[in-house]
């Protein structure tokens, strides 16, 4: 199976993923602290991260990710769910 390697820049730690796992999973298999008060069902934004790098290597957004962001503080043109985002390469990303 394909691995890619997602930096998480704000912790100074890099870990692996499977292709097409999210980066909310990764984060919880890797035992990186990133809240996820829904569960990872996109009804909330509390695993909001930017990508700082690698964007072009996450699933595309879709419709429900985008207006759940829309309302989000702090959005910015790198801000993902990670919930939603499904890795499919290398990323780099800060957890606000």
């Amino acid at each position: 199976m394909k691995r890619h390697k997602i930096h998480w820049i704000s912790l100074a730690k890099t870990t692996e993923v499977a292709d097409g796992q999210t980066i909310l999973d990764a984060a919880l298999d890797n035992e990186v602290d990133l809240n996820h008060a829904c569960g990872g069902f996109c009804a909330c934004t509390t695993c909001h991260i930017y990508v700082k790098e690698g964007a072009a290597n996450l699933s595309v957004m879709d419709e429900e990710e985008s207006e759940r962001l829309e309302y989000k503080d702090g959005r910015t043109t790198e801000s993902r769910l990670s919930c939603q985002s499904k890795v499919h390469g290398d990323i780099a990303v800060v957890i606000p």
